[in-house]
């Protein structure tokens, strides 16, 4: 009997061991924002469960470091990475498709209490707009200092940096990273996670200043004390499923190397979203600790006070709804590549059809 036992334990050992090795890596690598929630939800729930997939996350401080590392490492997969910027790696060199969104809308314009004491922002979040105060408040303060704002991005070639020029562009402000160009606004490139600390250092320079980052950065940085969120990227672009901002990038090799694993990374990813949307929409309270637990692990810098409101439904600044690639995505992403290359973010355009690849679709829950 003894011996039947120490067989089956073997045979099962050598069956398990040979589905684990019968898996491909899917080395992913992307920013740790709350665009990326349903990666790590995806990761922490379902890693166990992918048959085909041995899933891999790895989180960088900027998307030009997203960047660097999809162009030099050979064993990474995928990537998240802010859509101006894939626009220009794909004009550069399209050896990758565009696969999923990873989230929509997502980023916020935060400022500093001494910009906020022009604008007077209403103590309900559920209310601040992209309307023209803040837009004044920066025509005022600078003819007060005769010097232009100062607003930190992530990047010249985020999402984010678009979405600003657009609401400048609204209100007839100009926006460089030039002082020669005479701007109204001064752009400066600052990394996410250091964002709250760039506001709280303008304030005690007595200088008034912005950032636009994405979530929850500027929920951090009304935590800690150093900033305000003045509006949402959702209500600038107000596109009716949210606005395009990072999505899925995958190596060509991979595509046609590892596609069933590819396919089961990109269908637990969208599941992930779901699990996110259901249990905001539900206010399942013990499943939403459960996921801002599992972020937490990945993202420690980002408060349980911050994800909560990040998620918020009354506001809606994020959502993991709708993530396939579609005739509605692909319009959001010609709109962000017309106003990158108005703005001369970009260089050129790119065919959306030579970048696009729908064949990763899943099947989407009818909200």
């Amino acid at each position: 009997m003894l011996i039947k036992l120490k067989i089956f334990v073997l045979l099962f050992l050598t069956i398990h061991s040979l589905h684990a090795h019968s898996k491909v890596s899917i080395n992913a690598v992307g920013i740790p924002l709350a665009d990326h929630y349903a990666a790590i939800v995806a990761y922490e729930k379902y890693k166990d469960k992918m048959q085909y997939a041995d899933f891999h996350l790895k989180f960088l401080k900027s998307p030009d470091l997203v960047r660097a590392y999809f162009y030099s490492k050979d064993d990474v997969d995928m990537a998240f990475d802010v859509s101006p910027m894939v626009m220009e790696m794909f004009a550069q060199k399209p050896y990758f498709k565009w696969i999923s969104l990873i989230h929509r809308d997502g980023n916020a314009l935060a400022i500093n209490h001494i910009l906020n004491k022009l604008v007077k922002l209403n103590a309900d979040k559920t209310k601040r707009k992209p309307d023209a105060k803040v837009a004044d408040a920066i025509k005022k303060l600078n003819a007060k200092n005769h010097e232009p704002m100062e607003i930190a991005v992530p990047s010249i070639l985020a999402t984010h940096t678009t979405i600003l020029y657009k609401y400048l562009k609204d209100y007839n402000l100009t926006m460089s990273l030039s002082r020669f160009d005479n701007p109204d606004v001064i752009i400066r490139i600052i990394k996410p996670p250091k964002s709250p600390a760039y506001l709280n250092m303008k304030k005690n320079c007595s200088k008034p200043a912005g950032f636009e980052q994405s979530m929850p950065w500027a929920e951090v940085a009304h935590e800690h004390g150093s900033g305000e969120i003045a509006w949402y990227s959702k209500d600038v672009m107000n596109t009716k499923n949210g606005h395009v901002e990072c999505i899925i990038i995958a190596r060509n090799t991979t595509i046609k190397q590892k596609r069933k694993a590819l396919k089961e990374v990109i269908y637990y990813i969208h599941k992930a979203g779901r699990d996110i949307e259901n249990a905001r929409y539900n206010n399942d309270k013990k499943e939403l600790s459960k996921i801002i637990k599992m972020i937490r692990k990945h993202i420690p810098s980002h408060t349980s006070k911050a994800i909560r409101e990040s998620l918020r439904t009354d506001i809606m600044a994020i959502n993991y709804k709708h993530l396939n690639i579609t005739t509605d995505s692909k319009a959001s992403f010609k709109e962000i590549m017309d106003l990158a290359y108005e703005a001369g973010f970009i260089k050129q355009k790119i065919n959306i059809e030579d970048i696009a690849d729908d064949s990763f679709n899943t099947i989407e829950k009818k909200w």
